[in-house]
């Protein structure tokens, strides 16, 4: 086999593992707040959006802010542990996953490279529902935790 065939083929190779470490994840979840337990305040993250972007993941989460006004973030990145930019979240700006297994990743986000959010995403064993688990200190200085339960759509 010729040099470029074998880096084509090893490219294509590291592509498909890093696919399918998201393969929980991908998909467009929904809030099912009867099941969710979220923090007076927190922001309601209605629609959860995990996608492909070739060799990274992008997540686009739309919501509503405590004063009813409409959030909208996006973060492209890799489940691997560091820091990539996050967009349209005036608290963060940027956000780090860790593939802990085929079903979890532990989440930290950061505002100025300090810490204040951290959490864990699980992804039921029937791919059907998923649990975020976050605790941080919000803008005012307040300790909370969030459980927010996700339903695939």
């Amino acid at each position: 086999m010729n040099a470029k065939r074998m880096f084509l083929a090893l490219a294509l190779c590291l592509m498909t593992a890093g696919l399918a470490a998201a393969q929980d994840e991908i998909g467009t979840w929904k809030l099912n707040e009867a099941k969710s337990k979220l923090a007076a305040g927190a922001t309601k993250n209605h629609t959860v959006v995990y996608e492909t972007a070739g060799d990274s993941v992008k997540v686009t989460v739309d919501g509503t802010n405590s004063d009813g006004s409409a959030a909208h973030n996006e973060w492209t990145g890799k489940f691997d542990g560091k820091d990539y930019p996050l967009t349209g979240d005036p608290t963060a700006d940027t956000r780090a996953y860790t593939k802990v297994n085929a079903h979890t990743l532990d989440m930290t986000i950061k505002k100025g490279g300090k810490v204040t959010v951290t959490g864990k995403i699980v992804v039921a064993a029937d791919g059907k529902s998923r649990t975020v688990t976050t605790s941080g200190t919000d803008a005012q200085g307040q300790k909370f935790k969030s459980v927010a339960v996700y339903d695939k759509q």
